[in-house]
This record gives structure tokens, C-alpha cells and sequence, in this order.
């Protein structure tokens, strides 16, 4: 999950999901944020959920927001409800 710009909150989540191969073509946002709702307060919730084809990786092998955040960086969220 990284941080997106959001007009009246500054910045709000936006999950970036790399589904299993078996999962690719069938998986939806609104499962993954189905099977996430019990398990976080709302605010913590992702506001969208965006599939890319890897997590981009640093040299020693850790994630690397940093290339999600400028890659997204104005993306627009859905209007909440």
C-alpha cells in the first residue's frame, strides 16, 4: 500500500496488488477489499486498489515505494461514498 495525493485529506491509501497467476484474470478490487474490511479500522482502509505485473524491488531485494509513489503520484481516487 503506498500513500496517494487526495485533494481534501492530503494523501489517502491506495493498494497495489500482484495477483497470483491462478488469481489474474478473476480477482476483483472489491474481493480484495471485501477480505480486508474485517481486518483494519476504515481509516486504514485503501480507497482503491490499482493491479500491476510486479513490486518494483531496491538492490538488496526490499520493496521500493518510493518507484509506486512516483508512478502514482496523480493517480486520482474514486469519490468516496
Amino acid at each position: 500500500m503506498i500513500a496517494v495525493p487526495h485533494p481534501k485529506w492530503s494523501e489517502q491509501p491506495l493498494a497495489c496488488v500482484v495477483p497470483k497467476l491462478e488469481f489474474k484474470d478473476s480477482l476483483t478490487k472489491e474481493e480484495i477489499l471485501e477480505h480486508l474490511a474485517p481486518k483494519f479500522p476504515k481509516m486504514y482502509l485503501p480507497d482503491d486498489v490499482v493491479f500491476i505485473e510486479a513490486v518494483p524491488k531496491t538492490s538488496v531485494g526490499k520493496f521500493d515505494k518510493k518507484v509506486l509513489r512516483v508512478q502514482y503520484q496523480e493517480y486520482k481516487l474514486p469519490e468516496r461514498a
